[in-house]
C-alpha cells in the first residue's frame, strides 16, 4: 500500500514530525505544507488524503479551506482533521462533513490514525480501479442525477460548462466524457473540437448526452468522431448498459 498524503499545519513542528514519521512506517508518502495558498497549491498535487492539523489561528485561513474543499471534491479526497471541537467547527464551516473522513481531537492517538489511514488508502485502491467518467453540461439538476445513476459503478466528476470541463481534463484523466449538445458560451461541438485539438486529450471518447435530436446536429459532430450520441430521454437502465457495453469493448 502506498499513498501520498499531504499535511497542513500553521509550522512542521515537533508533532507534525512525528506524524511524518509514523505514516512513512506504514508505507505512505508524507508531505508537509503551510496553508499559505502558493505553497498549498503546489503540493496539492497527486494527493489521496489531505490532513489538517488546526490550532488557534485556523480561523485566519478560509480561503486555503475554501482550496482545500475545492480540491478535495474535484479529485474525489478526503479530509482528515486533527484538533480541538472548536477548531473542527470552524473548518466544518468552509468543508463539508462529507468530505471529512475523520475528526481526532487532541491528544491524538497514533496508532488509530494510521490503522485509520491504511483502511482509507485501501479504500480508494479499490475506488481508483473503477472507470472515470466526466459528464459536461449546464443543467446542474440534470448531472446530478445522472451521477447518481453511475457513482456506485465508475468515479464520476461534474462540470457544468465547457471551460470547466477543459480545466477539469488539464489536471484530470477521464475514461470516457458525457457531453452536452447546447450549452452557453461554449457549445458541447466547440468543446469537442478543443479536447481533440490537444495532444494530452485528443484520445479520450466522447459520448453526446443531450436533448438535441435532429438531423443536422447529429451530422454536425460525425467528423470529430464522438464514441455515442444519446438523448437526456435515456433511462437510467439503458445508460447503464450503454455504458457497460462501451467499457466492455474498450
Amino acid at each position: 500500500m502506498i499513498g501520498n498524503i499531504l499535511i497542513v499545519a500553521a509550522a512542521e513542528g515537533f508533532i507534525i514530525k512525528g506524524l511524518e514519521t509514523k505514516l512513512s512506517d506504514i508505507d505512505v508518502v508524507p508531505k508537509y505544507s503551510s496553508p499559505k495558498m502558493a505553497e498549498l497549491s503546489a503540493k496539492c498535487v497527486n494527493v489521496d488524503l489531505v490532513i489538517i492539523y488546526t490550532d488557534g489561528s485556523i480561523g485566519t485561513i478560509p480561503d486555503s479551506l475554501v482550496y482545500i474543499k475545492d480540491f478535495c471534491s474535484g479529485q474525489d479526497k478526503q479530509v482528515i482533521v486533527i484538533g480541538t471541537m472548536e477548531e473542527y467547527e470552524i473548518v466544518s464551516k468552509y468543508i463539508p462533513e462529507k468530505l471529512v473522513f475523520k475528526f481526532y481531537e487532541r491528544p491524538l492517538d497514533m496508532g488509530v490514525l494510521t490503522t485509520d489511514v491504511e483502511k482509507y488508502l485501501d479504500a480508494e485502491v479499490q475506488y481508483s480501479r473503477k472507470k472515470s467518467i466526466l459528464i459536461v453540461d449546464d443543467d446542474v439538476s440534470y448531472m446530478t442525477m445522472i451521477m447518481d445513476w453511475l457513482k456506485d459503478t465508475y468515479r464520476v466528476s461534474l462540470a457544468n460548462s465547457g471551460m470547466e470541463a477543459i480545466t477539469w481534463l488539464a489536471k484530470n484523466h477521464a475514461d470516457l466524457i458525457l457531453l452536452d449538445y447546447e450549452m452557453p458560451i461554449t457549445s458541447g461541438p466547440q468543446v469537442l473540437e478543443m479536447i481533440r485539438s490537444s495532444a494530452t486529450t485528443a484520445n479520450i471518447p466522447v459520448m453526446f448526452l443531450t436533448g438535441k435530436s435532429d438531423k443536422e446536429s447529429v451530422m454536425k459532430v460525425l467528423s470529430l468522431k464522438p464514441v455515442g450520441y444519446l438523448l437526456k430521454n435515456v433511462d437510467r437502465k439503458e445508460l447503464r448498459d450503454t455504458l457497460a457495453k462501451f467499457f466492455i469493448v474498450t
